[in-house]
């Protein structure tokens, strides 16, 4: 019965920000059109191979969807005064952030999808390793939603102040993980500073599945996304729990 009502609890947590969220401006702008903007600044103008940059801009537009829904849901929540009514539910915060985390997974999914779908049709871009390709889709987005849910989960009730954060997190990470610079030319320092960071494991797991050269095996990469998951939700429950009453 507990489990029957937990599921639940996630569908309907899911189902209610997909109706709400994905509505809203910030999720596009910061999710679509900002990763689009900065890959053609970079790429217009320059002789570059579009195969081989192709797999890092994937996983940058996952990256970037994934990761735009999570960081309004509780300052909205909190700002439109229905954060109180959720908490009075009977339901437990891990059903709820499962619900969030959810939302913002199936919302990269599917924009990253449409990305990959463009590329494979009109860039010539070819698949390797299809398997690889959709297990690295699912543990990107799964991961990286679980960032998004984070980063809302020790803010107030003011959604600007949240989509700021997560833009000093999200920028430094594009620029050290391999999506404008290849990993094989990071060296030094930023080499460290790369690998700890899990949008790497993505762009090198894209690379694999659509033969451009990788250099981490797919086992470590989807393992090292589902570690960074589990410690994005953790942490996200702990965040919760010591903030719960801030903003209300």
């Amino acid at each position: 019965m507990r489990s029957k009502i937990a599921l639940r609890s996630i569908i309907v947590t899911t189902r209610k920000d997909i109706k709400i969220y994905y509505k809203k401006a910030p999720v596009w702008i910061f999710g679509l059109l900002l990763p689009v903007f900065l890959f053609l600044a970079f790429f217009i103008g320059r002789e570059l191979d579009t195969k081989q940059y192709f797999p890092g801009f994937l996983a940058m537009s996952l990256f970037f969807t994934a990761s735009s829904v999570g960081p309004l849901i509780i300052p909205w929540e909190k700002q439109a005064g229905t954060f109180e009514r959720l908490l009075s539910y009977p339901v437990s915060l891990s059903t709820m952030v499962i619900g969030d985390i959810l939302a913002g997974a199936i919302f990269g999914a599917v924009v990253s999808a449409i990305v990959a779908a463009v590329g494979v049709a009109f860039l010539a871009i070819g698949v390797t390793d299809a398997i690889m390709l959709f297990l690295f889709f699912a543990a990107g987005n799964l991961c990286f939603a679980a960032l998004g849910t984070l980063l809302s989960a020790s803010s107030g009730r003011v959604p600007s102040n949240t989509m700021m954060l997560s833009a000093l997190v999200r920028f430094p990470l594009i620029f050290i993980s391999g999506v404008f610079v290849p990993l094989g030319q990071i060296h030094g320092a930023g080499a460290y500073l790369a690998y700890a960071s899990p949008l790497t494991y993505l762009v090198d797991g894209f690379n694999s599945s659509l033969g451009v050269d990788s250099f981490v095996s797919a086992f470590i990469g989807i393992l090292v996304l589902v570690l960074y998951s589990l410690l994005f939700f953790g942490l996200t429950i702990v965040l919760l729990r010591r903030n719960l009453m801030k903003g209300l």
